[in-house]
């Protein structure tokens, strides 16, 4: 499939879909977009939990079913993608590079380009930039096996010839206040950070409309 770069005259009212929507941060991506007048579907397993998602179009179906996401994602300009899995410590996890190689799928099958997606501080090669705590302690005991599978689901995104962005937060918090958020792909000084949830969903909206991070993986923090 031939993909072109997202731009900046793209429509006002983007057709997007939220993956995620019902997560902490999914949350935020959906009222922010909504706020922004973008045009919202979201793909939710339960909705029950998705119940409080104003004005987004609720589709209910599973993120890893590849018939639900095409049926989803036809005709959208963009897809978000904010899964996440809880800390698994012993048991293997399969659900994040699951639903991204059926997401990849479905939208090469539906001509969707624009992917963003979000990972974390820690895969690829910003692991060891955690800071002591969190590459010492928490990395190896409670997400070693949450994040070889975000290493598998970025490497599923970057073999695909969509145009993604895969965006790495550093710690999330649920603080309200906006503040700068810094952007960077050299991570040499980088030793751990943190950012709102709020700010992260600003931050992957306004990659939407925008190709400056396009086929790049930047990590995020105040």
């Amino acid at each position: 499939m031939t993909t072109s770069a997202p731009q900046s005259n793209l429509a006002a009212s983007p057709k997007i879909v939220i993956l995620g929507a019902t997560g902490p941060t999914g949350r935020h991506i959906v009222a922010q977009a909504v706020a922004r007048g973008y045009d919202v579907t979201v793909l939710v397993r339960s909705p029950e939990k998705a119940a409080e998602l104003k004005g987004a179009k609720i589709v209910v179906g599973d993120a890893r079913d590849e018939k639900a996401l095409r049926q989803t994602i036809k005709g959208r300009d963009a897809v978000i993608s904010a899964l996440g899995t809880p800390a698994s410590p012993f048991r293997e996890v399969t659900l994040l590079s699951t639903a991204t190689r059926a997401l990849v799928n479905a939208m090469k099958a539906e001509q969707v380009s624009r992917l963003i997606a979000v990972t974390g501080l820690g895969a690829g090669d910003s692991k060891g930039h955690g800071g002591f705590l969190f590459d010492n302690l928490i990395y190896p005991l409670l997400l070693r096996k949450v994040y070889a599978d975000k290493n598998r689901q970025e490497a599923i995104v970057k073999g695909s010839d969509l145009d993604w962005t895969i965006v790495r937060p550093s710690i999330l918090n649920n603080k309200q206040e906006h503040k700068p958020v810094r952007a960077l792909t050299d991570l040499s000084d980088v030793h751990g950070g943190t950012i709102s949830r709020k700010d992260v969903a600003t931050f992957l909206l306004d990659q939407v409309t925008s190709s400056t991070w396009l086929k790049k993986t930047p990590f995020i923090t105040w």
